[in-house]
C-alpha cells in the first residue's frame, strides 16, 4: 500500500509502477480523503489527522486484501504508516521516506524539520496561485517537476492542510519515536541527501527497534521525494527490503 503525502496524490508513485516493484509485487495506491479523486471529508475534525487517515487506509486496503502487507508512505504518508502500527499487526514491513519520527516533545518538531520558509504552507489552508506552486516544487523538487503535482496542490482539501498541522502541533495521535523505537515490524527509511524539508541529522539519530540493514539509506542528488528524483535507486532499495522481509517470514 502506498501512501501519499500532504496536498499530494496517487500519481507521485507512478515510478515505482510498471518496470519498477509493479513488475513484481500487487500495488495498491490510494488519494487520502481530500486528496487527488477522494472526496473530501464528510467530517473533517474526524478525519483530517494522523489518526483519521490512518484508519481511512486500514479501511481501503481492508476491503481489497485480507492478509499480511507492506506500506510505502511519503512524508505525511510515512507518518500514517507509523500510526497504522498501533492499529493492525498485519503490516509486514514499512518502508517511510521524508518522515520524522517526532514524540511528544515540541523540541522533537523543531529539530526534526528545517526552517524552510515553505514549510508553513503545509500547515495553511488557502493557499495562492503561487504558493501552491512554491510548495509543490519544494516537496518534490525542480529536477522531474510536471504539472500534476502542482495541480494536486490545487486539489487538495485546504481544510486538511490546517486541521492536520492544528492536530500534530497539538501532540494528538501516537508517539511516533516512541513507535519506531520499540516497535519490532522491519523499517526502512529512505531520504534524499539533499532534503528541503526534514532534518536528516535527526532522523539519523533514532534508535530504531528494527532498522532494515542497520542504516538509514540517503540517495544522492535527491530531495524530499527520493522515490520520484531517484527511482531507479530507490526501486532497487525497495525490492531488496521485500524480498528480505518475505523471506525472513
Amino acid at each position: 500500500l502506498f501512501i501519499h503525502g500532504n496536498s499530494s496524490c496517487k500519481e507521485v508513485f507512478g515510478n515505482q509502477l510498471g518496470d519498477g516493484i509493479g513488475a513484481d509485487c500487487r500495488c495498491l495506491l490510494m488519494d487520502l480523503p481530500g486528496h487527488g479523486q477522494s472526496g473530501d471529508a464528510h467530517d473533517p475534525a474526524a478525519t483530517y489527522h494522523m489518526a483519521g487517515y490512518a484508519d481511512a487506509a486500514l479501511q481501503a486496503i481492508s476491503a481489497l486484501h485480507d492478509g499480511p502487507f507492506f506500506i510505502v508512505g511519503w512524508s505525511l504518508g510515512g507518518h500514517i504508516g507509523i500510526e497504522l502500527l498501533t492499529l493492525t499487526d498485519r503490516i509486514q514491513g514499512l518502508v517511510i521516506s521524508g518522515t520524522p519520527a517526532v514524540g511528544r516533545d515540541a523540541a522533537d518538531m523543531a529539530t526534526a524539520f528545517l526552517p524552510n520558509p515553505h514549510m508553513v504552507f503545509s500547515g495553511r489552508e488557502s493557499l495562492s496561485e503561487e504558493e501552491m506552486d512554491a510548495y509543490a516544487h519544494t516537496t518534490c523538487g525542480d529536477r522531474h517537476y510536471v504539472d500534476f503535482l502542482g495541480e494536486a496542490v490545487r486539489r487538495t482539501d485546504g481544510r486538511a492542510r490546517r486541521i492536520m498541522m492544528e492536530s500534530a502541533i497539538s501532540g494528538a495521535g501516537a508517539n511516533q519515536k516512541q513507535i519506531v523505537e520499540t516497535n519490532t515490524t522491519p523499517l526502512a527509511v529512505i531520504n534524499g541527501n539533499e532534503e528541503a524539508l526534514v532534518n536528516n541529522e535527526y532522523v539519523t539519530s533514532l534508535n530504531y527497534a528494527n532498522l532494515w540493514r542497520d542504516q538509514v539509506f540517503l540517495l544522492d542528488e535527491a530531495g524530499h521525494a527520493p522515490f520520484w528524483d531517484k527511482p531507479n535507486e530507490f526501486n532497487a532499495l525497495l525490492h531488496d527490503f521485500l524480498s528480505e522481509c518475505i523471506a525472513a517470514g
